[in-house]
């Protein structure tokens, strides 16, 4: 699992890595721009259930860490969708299975874990 570290947190989220090589693309793209964005993720198993919302901007320092060596191959859907979802209210939602997260090797798309998409309000 990959961590992203985001501000002050000392406590990383734990992301798989192919889903937050796509997270760290989108923000680099986003941020350079000069834009912001929610990403919503939720949390492990332990030591507590729930979610955690956060909002991306360029004035907030962001770390990346990968478990493997080399980058993910990076999927174009997976970025445009990921894109999509963060020009929307609710922002990116990020969901993966348990069983796939540490499963999906270098290059592997990440067919499960995908945005939820949005419900109009």
């Amino acid at each position: 699992m990959a961590q992203l570290y985001y501000g002050a947190e000392t406590c990383p989220a734990e992301i798989p890595d192919h889903v937050l090589a796509h997270v760290k693309v989108l923000a680099a793209t986003k941020l350079r721009r000069g834009e912001s964005f929610m990403l919503t993720w939720r949390h492990g198993e332990d030591p507590a259930r729930g979610r955690t919302s956060v909002w991306i901007q360029p004035s907030i320092p962001l770390r990346f860490v990968f478990d493997g060596p080399e980058p993910e191959t990076l999927d174009r859907e997976y970025l445009r969708t990921l894109a999509e979802e963060a020009l929307s209210s609710r922002g990116v939602v990020l969901e993966w299975d348990d069983e796939t997260a540490g499963a999906a090797g270098v290059g592997s798309p990440p067919e499960k874990a995908r945005p939820v998409p949005s419900v109009a309000a």
